[in-house]
């Protein structure tokens, strides 16, 4: 796994710099770095959404993985032209300099200045999410996944507008008229030339333009607007996602139940989400135990059953005969023995706790 990471790291450095050396021979060693990270940025910015792509009007499994999106699904167009206008104009002033028309200059500037915008809305939606709805998801280091993107990006532009107003002050430095009236002319407008000023002018028909245009193609008026507030656990969400999903499955006692009756010794029915299953001595002791540890601490009991559903559920996944449920039943022995003897430790009424795991509705 870790050779598989090296080697696609070495390939994403690869082709990054082999492409921007492409479209510019002459690239200074710091703005290549700054390109390769904020590559790389793009690539935990997609890993983080293939987690969370889950719209707010889904009932998702949290023990799957899975949480929900950022971004409204059905507004998500509006956002994507937006950052893909914003990435080209970057690209075009980056590539053509002061050889780039004034009008398309201001144009670029503008579509920028919206870049940064959007990139400021992102970095705020993505710095909240609130997960308590979701308890098995009660962490926060996903977020890492979204941060770089939104940052590096308004590093970028900032870094983009001053290279426009360096260059445009250094060109109109440097062009010199024979006409005295018309150099003094020249200078003066260079002091006072503000190019990102007539682009944030410039901005404001582009919108509308670009408006127009999302509308033709089925987006809404506030598409921009609901992009946001159409998700639900993030900073600006304003809907609500249904309940969570009773987990699929058996765990691992649950699963040793299917093995060889004489090993494993079912003792009678139980109900547990609703659904009838066997139980064991084994599987009623474990659930005893995880009961006490809730009890006890209930951020601890959180953290042990967030691990115990990511690998315990993807194990039972595999262990589907009577033979593998037996050996899971063995292994599960000295484990159990532990619950007992803390059960027996620490419980008023052990085995009172034990037998009222998983009653069905007549038995209680």
């Amino acid at each position: 796994m870790t050779s598989l990471a090296i080697l696609l790291f070495i390939l994403i450095v690869g082709m990054t710099v082999l492409i921007f050396r492409q479209l510019k021979k002459t690239i200074r060693p710091a703005g290549l770095g700054l390109m390769i990270a904020y590559v790389f940025s793009i690539c935990a910015f997609c890993i983080g959404l293939m987690t969370h792509q889950a719209d707010y009007f889904t009932a998702i499994d949290p023990v799957d993985g899975m949480c929900y999106i950022p971004f409204g699904k059905k507004h998500i167009l509006s956002l994507a032209f937006y950052c893909f206008a914003f990435h080209d104009a970057l690209i075009l002033i980056w590539l053509k300099g002061t050889r780039l028309p004034p009008l398309a200059t201001v144009l670029a500037l503008s579509f920028i200045i919206a870049g940064i915008v959007i990139n400021l809305l992102i970095l705020m939606q993505i710095s909240e999410h609130d997960t308590k709805s979701i308890d098995w998801y009660d962490r926060s280091d996903h977020i890492l996944l979204f941060l770089f993107t939104p940052i590096l990006g308004i590093v970028i532009a900032g870094l983009t507008v001053l290279h426009v107003l360096n260059m445009n002050a250094v060109a109109a430095r440097e062009r010199v008229y024979a006409n005295a009236f018309l150099n003094r002319a020249n200078l003066y407008l260079a002091r006072k030339s503000n190019l990102p000023l007539w682009g944030l002018i410039l901005l404001i028909p582009v919108l509308l333009v670009t408006t127009v245009l999302l509308l033709i193609l089925g987006q809404d008026s506030d598409s921009m607007v609901k992009v946001f507030t159409d998700t639900t656990t993030w900073r600006f969400s304003r809907q609500m996602h249904p309940p969570v999903l009773d987990h699929k499955g058996h765990y691992l006692c649950t699963v040793a139940v299917s093995g060889s009756p004489k090993l494993v010794k079912p003792l009678r029915l139980g109900v547990r989400g609703g659904r009838t299953i066997v139980v064991n001595r084994q599987l009623l002791i474990a659930n005893a135990f995880e009961e006490m540890i809730q009890d006890f601490s209930p951020r601890m009991h959180r953290i042990i059953r967030r691990n115990y559903d990511r690998y315990g559920y993807n194990l039972s996944k595999k262990i589907n005969n009577e033979g593998l449920s037996n050996l899971t039943y063995m292994l599960m022995k000295p484990l159990e023995w532990i619950f007992l003897i803390c059960l027996y430790l620490f419980t008023q009424k052990p085995e009172y706790r034990i037998r009222k795991q998983y009653l069905m509705q007549k038995d209680r």
